[in-house]
């Protein structure tokens, strides 16, 4: 709930930038609401990766994992967000991953 979250995380007055979706106008009430709307004629040029990150995203699930079921969706999301962000540094990423195989928890499956 939006009313819910503006009041626990949010101080009075403060200036709050949001997309201009509808259900953030609630914003409004206590704190200095800034939406901004993004022209439809100017997305490819102030969000170009948006649209490659949601085509890289569902291509990755439906791909690696050939559909995702609700259990394990913030599983695959966190690997997702992992590999995206270290697209540019891939001989990194072994030993980025053994350090987390180690230090990480088990996930438990039940």
């Amino acid at each position: 709930n939006v009313e819910e979250f503006v009041n626990r995380y949010l101080l009075p007055k403060q200036k709050v930038r949001t997309d201009g979706y509808p259900s953030l106008n609630i914003i409004n009430k206590t704190q200095q609401h800034i939406p901004k709307v993004t022209p439809s004629g100017l997305v490819d040029e102030w969000l170009p990766w948006v649209h490659i990150a949601i085509g890289n995203l569902k291509t990755f699930l439906l791909g690696t994992f050939h559909g995702v079921t609700g259990k394990f969706l913030q599983e695959y999301l966190n690997e997702f967000c992992y590999r995206f962000n270290r697209r540019f540094v891939e001989k990194e990423i072994p030993n980025r991953l053994l350090n987390l195989a180690i230090f990480h928890a088990p996930i438990k499956t039940t």
